[in-house]
């Protein structure tokens, strides 16, 4: 069982930055693929960004070029760094952890931290 809390969200303006953390429990989030998806009021949730246990990365075309995914397996954590949000940007963000072992998926979600962004 991983546990994963999600942190730093807020009310930011249009062009701001934010940084989202997601601390995850136990001794084998290095070989979790976790991803960020995000859910806005009335509509359905969608990814965002995604790290594999390889540190391959991908975005959704929306967020390329302003959002970054990385990782730091000595502190169980990821990140998303959003540079130049927007408006459409606003949604509860969540993490999520995923693994294939034996023919066993293994998938886990955070709780979700609110981002806010005024025009």
């Amino acid at each position: 069982q991983v546990q994963l809390v999600e942190s730093g969200g807020g009310l930011v303006q249009a062009g701001e930055s934010l940084r989202l953390s997601c601390a995850a429990s136990g001794r084998t989030f290095s070989t979790y693929h976790m991803a960020w998806f995000r859910q806005a009021p009335g509509k359905d949730r969608e990814f965002v960004a995604a790290i594999t246990s390889g540190r391959s990365t991908n975005y959704a075309d929306s967020v390329k070029g302003r959002f970054t995914i990385s990782r730091d397996n000595a502190k169980n954590t990821v990140y998303l760094k959003m540079n130049a949000l927007k408006p459409e940007d606003t949604a509860v963000y969540y993490c999520n952890a995923d693994r294939t072992l034996f023919g066993h998926t293994q998938n886990y979600w955070g709780q979700g931290t609110q981002v806010t962004v005024s025009s």
